[in-house]
């Protein structure tokens, strides 16, 4: 779960209803990625912002990115291994890189792309699968 401040879910929210609920509209404006933290700056497709400053910025601890990058396996694919002392095979996940290293260092623009497509979806699911919109936030 994806710890999110109560100001961050209100601009969330906010997002969500000027799309009018149409997920797809949603952007990633840019990103950036550090040693501490990795960015995303989300706008709608409709309305598309002049600068990043206008966008709304969402800012991940670099641990909760390599968690998502690691369950949605993308720095893995399904391969077969032997058995060390059996010599059987067997099918398995084989890991390419750890997430963060994998993401910087193997792989292609359109992996990255699907890396950060990936982290929104698992943001916004969790937003309108755990919260309501009361108004009031």
């Amino acid at each position: 779960m994806i710890k999110l401040s109560q100001k961050l879910k209100q601009q969330l929210w906010w997002l969500i209803i000027s799309v009018d609920y149409n997920y797809s509209r949603i952007a990633i404006a840019d990103h950036d990625l550090t040693d501490d933290a990795f960015t995303l700056w989300l706008e709608d497709k409709q309305d598309y912002k002049n600068t990043l400053d206008e966008c709304l910025r969402l800012d991940l601890p670099i641990a909760r990115f390599a968690r998502i990058i690691k369950s949605e396996g993308l720095n893995s694919y399904v391969g077969t291994k032997v058995h060390t002392k059996k010599g059987y095979l067997y099918k398995s996940r084989i890991e390419i890189n750890e997430p963060v290293a994998w993401y910087r260092d193997d792989a292609t623009t359109t992996e990255q792309q699907w890396a950060r497509e990936a982290i929104l979806k698992a943001i916004l699911t969790q937003l309108v699968e755990n919260e309501v919109y009361d108004g009031s936030v």
